[in-house]
């Protein structure tokens, strides 16, 4: 018989999805994805997420390119220009985001209060 205490310890959602399934890695990482080019400077991220402060971005972007999820390219240029663009690992997530993306268009209104929507 399993023992729940350690299937919960090993549940690759807690481990996995926990490091960056929150709003701000999501969006960062839908934002590349769906770019033109597939490659985003700072400010043009901040243009996408503008509710997101410039400290929670940037230790979102710390935390994605920490995780391999987004690949920070640097160029020795005055000033410093820097871009984002997704990994492989992930572009291969990115599947599934879209497919949650689709779900929470298909069930807004049944998951959000009638209170927080706006029309």
């Amino acid at each position: 018989m399993k023992d729940p205490k350690t299937d919960y310890l090993t549940c690759p959602i807690r481990h996995v999805i926990g490091k960056f399934g929150d709003k701000w890695s999501l969006l960062v990482l839908y934002s590349l994805h769906t770019s033109e080019s597939g490659v985003l400077r700072f400010n043009e991220l901040r243009k996408h997420m503008n509710d997101c402060s410039q400290k929670m971005l940037s230790a979102t972007l710390k935390n994605l390119e920490r995780l391999s999820l987004i690949h920070r390219e640097v160029y020795p240029v005055v000033p410093p220009k820097v871009e984002y663009s997704l990994t492989q690992t992930g572009l291969s997530l990115m599947p599934s985001i879209t497919s949650l993306i689709e779900w929470a268009q298909k069930h807004f209104k049944e998951v959000i209060p009638k209170d927080v929507i706006i029309d």
